[in-house]
């Protein structure tokens, strides 16, 4: 059996250190900021990127083309090894399938290889929390083929529960509708936001208060895991660290998983949501 590689985009959100520990290559996606272009993951700090976003600063993300993804996967076909890429939501990005082009012109050049894209229909720490389980599946001597079918029949399974403080920055990406984004303007009122089955990000509710969403974010992580073993929690947030150890805190006393990982979320993903986002990922039965 061929040797094979797991690679991600940069909107996986954990930082690139966690990737480097396990030898996760990542494709990074862009943004412009204040006139200049930057590298997800190798660019602004979350602190200057985020101070910029309450400066009033806009963030303009791209997607990366196929010439870019087949430039960055091709060196690992040529090593002789195939290549499991798991992809950002196709909903929310044409990065998915830049990926899925590249895939099958290094298929018709190398065909022994094989590259697979797996279209998450995750964000954020959903497409890590599926990276963390999938890495699992190959240390335990899975096939590439077999991570891929775990991959693809669990990913509707990652659940993600989010609270933002508005909803403008979503909004002016076209993440949602303008009516949804009137909820956000609203004095007090916290939107709460999950990703669909379709990959694309729905505002489901609204709780009065930062204190009354961050403890909803984990209710929904409650009673979406009834009946799952989660070894792992994972929280992301928009450069509000104190939150996001409260929203852990919940997680330790409501679903007794104390691996908690904590990460701020990326400049990409963090452009959309603004800052002030908290979200809780986790494995669970439905979305």
């Amino acid at each position: 059996m061929r040797d094979y590689i797991i690679t991600v985009n940069s909107t996986v959100d954990t930082g690139k250190e966690w990737l480097e520990e396990r030898n996760v290559p990542v494709i990074p996606l862009k943004y412009t900021i204040d006139g200049q272009e930057y590298t997800d993951m190798y660019g602004l700090s979350d602190k200057e990127f985020f101070q910029k976003l309450r400066e009033g600063k806009m963030s303009v993300t791209s997607q990366i083309n196929p010439e870019e993804a087949k430039e960055m996967l091709e060196p690992y076909v040529k090593e002789g090894k195939d290549v499991l890429h798991l992809a950002f939501s196709s909903a929310l990005s044409g990065t998915c399938n830049s990926m899925k082009i590249a895939a099958e012109e290094l298929q018709e050049e190398y065909p022994e290889a094989k590259v697979i894209v797996v279209d998450t229909l995750c964000a954020c720490m959903g497409e890590a929390m599926l990276l963390y389980y999938a890495l699992k599946q190959k240390e335990a001597g899975k096939t590439i083929e077999e991570v891929a079918q775990w991959a693809e029949e669990n990913k509707l399974h990652v659940c993600h529960n989010v609270t933002v403080d508005d909803l403008f920055h979503l909004h002016r990406g076209g993440r949602v509708s303008k009516t949804a984004a009137v909820l956000g303007t609203m004095v007090k009122v916290k939107p709460i936001i999950h990703m669909d089955d379709n990959g694309a990000l729905q505002v489901i509710g609204k709780e009065r208060g930062r204190k009354k969403s961050l403890h909803k974010i984990v209710d929904m992580a409650v009673e979406r895991s009834k009946g799952w073993d989660n070894e792992i929690i994972m929280i992301t947030h928009g450069d509000c660290l104190e939150d996001a150890e409260y929203v852990a805190k919940l997680v330790r006393e409501k679903m007794g998983v104390e691996n908690v990982f904590i990460h701020n979320i990326g400049t990409v993903i963090g452009s959309h949501t603004g800052p002030g986002v908290v979200a809780t990922f986790c494995m669970g039965n439905k979305r």
